[in-house]
């Protein structure tokens, strides 16, 4: 256990699964949060004082650097889905991104590994895409060796898609959508995990990784997969762009308005992202370039959706309603 491995947002839903598998390989963790205090569980995927979550503020470049004081490598997975307070798009994704791999450089550190998104992109109307596209502009100007991953949209038993959407089925006849025709390609949060560790761990080419799943489908189809798993039969609604457009204006308004307290379902933000396909391109490296193969939507979601079925556990999956 020499080498030591910083991991900012290492708490997060992405972030647990790269800490674990640093620490099974006997790397020391310090895992930089916002709350060390609940991200004490961590300290249970390695030995006594292996894993070490310390206090950080990745919008505070004293607080970055005295997170990465004397490791040798970085991995960094703070991201955002929607601005809230202080924690706004360019603040996290892209200045964020500047402070940790400017200064991973000034520090000598030896690999540095980024956790983007599909779809990051300089010029796009979305501010998440496009403070995603500025975050990885900063990382190969001040870190030419570092490792980009680029994953689409990520499941897993902690995610916040399927989850969400499973537990409003259980709630309401009725699943509203929006984008229904936009193309995913969900992709195992263990995977992107490996992916980071072998940025990490092996000698990975630099460069941009775009990562999917074995399989492309849309919101709609995802959303029947998911129906299907938890054994519910509910009407699945698309809502229209421009429908969608009005109430996430309204959601923001509202949030503005409350100082955040209120916040909706969806921003209008969120609207612009779902008007584009979010699979990997034929331009970049993939999981192939990797040695990766990646598993596929079906044989994890029942793993994890069974809860919400009609008798939980004890639901007969040959059944349906």
């Amino acid at each position: 256990m020499n080498n030591l491995v910083t991991v900012y947002g290492g708490s997060g839903f992405i972030g647990r699964y790269i800490v674990q598998k640093l620490a099974r390989s006997g790397y020391r963790v310090r895992v930089a949060t916002r709350r060390p205090n609940e991200a004490i569980f961590l300290k249970t995927y390695g030995m006594v004082g292996q894993v070490e979550p310390i206090l950080c503020n990745i919008r505070n470049e004293s607080s970055i650097r005295n997170a990465m004081l004397g490791a040798d490598a970085v991995v960094n997975c703070v991201g955002i889905l929607e601005s809230v307070g202080k924690n706004k798009f360019v603040e996290v994704q892209h200045k964020g991104a500047d402070f940790v791999s400017r200064i991973a450089s000034e520090l000598g550190v030896k690999k540095l590994v980024h956790i983007s998104a599909i779809g990051a992109n300089i010029d796009s109307k979305s501010k998440y895409a496009s403070s995603k596209g500025l975050g990885e502009s900063s990382v190969m100007k001040n870190f030419p060796d570092a490792v980009i991953l680029r994953p689409s949209i990520v499941f897993g038993f902690e995610d916040k898609f399927f989850n969400r959407f499973a537990s409003m089925a259980r709630l309401s006849p009725i699943l509203p959508i929006v984008g229904g025709n936009t193309k995913f390609q969900p992709v195992y949060v263990d995977d992107v995990a490996r992916a980071a560790f072998l940025g990490i761990d092996n000698n990975v080419q630099a460069g941009i990784y775009e990562l999917g799943g074995p399989e492309v489908a849309s919101f709609n189809e995802l959303m029947r997969r998911m129906l299907k798993i938890i054994l519910r039969k509910r009407l699945v609604v698309n809502l229209p762009f421009w429908i969608a457009s009005l109430m996430g204006t309204g959601f923001d308004l509202g949030k503005a308005i409350s100082l955040g307290i209120i916040r909706g379902p969806i921003t209008l933000d969120q609207v612009l992202n779902l008007k584009n396909d979010n699979v990997v391109s034929r331009e970049e490296k993939t999981f192939k370039d990797l040695g990766i193969e990646p598993k596929a939507l079906e044989i994890i979601l029942s793993e994890y959706l069974w809860k919400y079925r009609p008798a939980g556990e004890f639901s007969d999956p040959e059944k349906q309603n």
